[in-house]
């Protein structure tokens, strides 16, 4: 099992488990603290986080920043990736597009999301569907991550 679900799963059946993974996620990779995830979904292509809607994140509108959007999608891309991704294989963003589709004005729910054949394919490009939503369902940023999957290098 691949380590960031491993540790999503321990840390989950531990009262106050979520708060506890999404603290080690974002210190893992510390820009991503500053969107604060609280992270509410990880399994095998699929993965979810919730953006607290806070002045830190707040655009010259007073919604959620497209950046800070961005910065959501990407934390539950790279969780989705590290709890699919098959042994023998490593992945690398390569680029993202995106398209903002209404106003941040809530906390934003931040979904990724894969189909099992993609991470079976030979074919190195594998692209992953993006979404956040508010509290009403309404989605505001949709858009796909382009990841970069190839085998692992022999180890030497």
């Amino acid at each position: 099992m691949p380590a960031v679900l491993d540790l999503w799963n321990k840390t989950t059946a531990l009262p106050g488990g979520k708060r506890l993974f999404s603290i080690a996620f974002a210190q893992k990779a510390p820009y991503f603290a500053t969107i604060r995830p609280r992270f509410v979904e990880i399994r095998p292509n699929r993965a979810a986080l919730v953006i607290p809607k806070r002045r830190g994140v707040h655009n010259h509108l007073g919604t959620v920043h497209a950046i800070a959007l961005c910065n959501g999608l990407e934390a539950a891309m790279g969780a989705l990736a590290e709890a699919t991704i098959p042994a023998g294989k490593r992945w690398i963003p390569k680029g993202m597009d995106v398209s903002y589709t209404a106003k941040a004005t809530s906390d934003i729910t931040c979904i990724a999301e894969t189909d099992p054949e993609q991470w079976e394919s030979d074919d190195p490009d594998l692209h992953v569907r993006v979404r956040g939503e508010r509290a009403d369902g309404e989605v505001v940023i949709t858009g796909v991550i382009k990841l970069w999957v190839t085998p692992k290098p022999p180890r030497a």
